[in-house]
């Protein structure tokens, strides 16, 4: 526990003590104003944690983490509460983006180990923030213990960013493979590929809704002449500024597509509400700067929108547990070090 939440608990118990109640003596890592959150609980403890998704039954996480002597990125799995944490990836190369199959059997994963054992070369941030699409990155399924991967993509292009159906039938994926990224679905063995998307920009991040039906995820579109020629240098050396994402939802085979946010910020970590008419994400649509996001919930027809976390860093990548009972997220909130990034799980609280 480190010293800032240690003197809240304590604090907390002496008002308790003294008949004095505060509200937040059993929730000390929620900011008041998260009223759709309580019971907020630590899951992880130093480093850099993200992307924790769940398993269909509930009981497990997987994410990816770099912690403590490692270089990059690789692929964790946990119990629910946190316990139990084991590597699931090979320990080579940078992984990114994992997945269970709904059935529990395989998991899913993009790793560029196959072009090098060695992480490769982090991206140079001397042209702003920039995300790196490294083209050794190829899609893999393996058992849920990290035995016997498969590499079910092939191509010398970017292949990340993927999920599953509910019914365990298709992936969807983000692919530079036809010169643009796009989003694509395959089968489970990586057959019967199709391309789905096809304006301008990046299309990434998807994710389906419960029922299968639909999907949602993350886009930029340039227009103007000096947009379109910055996007297309920096996909030349497989870069991208994430500086101007909305969100998107459409079928599940990428037809009536539709903008659902119109904000001109960086929208993220889309994730349907069960009720599948509302989208849980990280936005940074409340910082003039731009530096810090925060969760917030938009109704699938572009209104509502109201921000659910407010805690003066970052907080993303939520998803909802299969039950629609918990809340998993990744925080900057009671780091022990400055810029860690650990994973939370919390109740949510529909009306608060």
């Amino acid at each position: 526990m480190t010293k800032r939440l240690r003197n809240a608990a304590v604090a907390a118990a002496l008002l308790t003590v003294c008949g004095i109640t505060t509200g937040q003596e059993a929730d000390p890592l929620r900011d008041p104003k998260e009223v759709h959150l309580k019971n907020i609980k630590q899951l992880t403890f130093g480093g850099e944690n993200a992307e924790a998704y769940w398993s269909a039954d509930g009981k497990q996480l997987i994410f990816q983490s770099k912690h403590d002597t490692m270089e990059c990125d690789q692929i964790f799995v946990m119990d629910a509460d946190g316990g139990n944490v084991h590597r699931v990836s090979n320990g080579k190369g940078r992984t990114t983006c994992s997945y269970f199959f709904p059935d529990g059997k395989k998991i899913l994963y993009a790793s560029t180990y196959l072009t090098a054992e060695a992480c490769p070369p982090p991206p140079d941030y001397s042209k702003g923030y920039i995300w790196k699409l490294y083209p050794g990155y190829e899609i893999f399924t393996a058992n849920p213990d990290g035995s016997e991967p498969k590499r079910i993509t092939n191509n010398p292009a970017y292949d990340a960013e993927a999920t599953i159906s509910p019914d365990g039938k298709t992936i969807i994926f983000t692919s530079l493979r036809d010169g643009d990224l796009d989003l694509y679905t395959m089968r489970p063995g990586g057959s019967h590929v199709k391309r789905i998307t096809k304006e301008l920009g990046y299309d990434g991040g998807a994710f389906f809704s419960r029922d299968g039906k639909r999907i949602v995820w993350r886009a930029s579109r340039p227009k103007t002449a000096e947009e379109i020629a910055a996007y297309k240098e920096l996909l030349a050396e497989n870069t991208i500024k994430p500086m101007t994402l909305e969100l998107y939802v459409g079928d599940a085979d990428g037809k009536n597509a539709r903008q659902v946010t119109h904000n001109g910020a960086a929208n993220f970590g889309p994730y349907f509400f069960p009720d599948g008419k509302r989208i849980i994400y990280a936005s940074n649509v409340g910082d003039p700067k731009g530096r810090n996001f925060d969760l917030w919930m938009i109704k699938d027809d572009g209104t509502g929108a109201e921000q659910i976390t407010f805690h003066p860093t970052f907080d993303g990548f939520p998803m909802f547990s299969p039950d629609g009972k918990k809340l998993v997220f990744a925080s900057n909130r009671n780091d022990a070090k400055p810029g860690e990034t650990n994973l939370f799980v919390a109740d949510w609280v529909e009306t608060p």
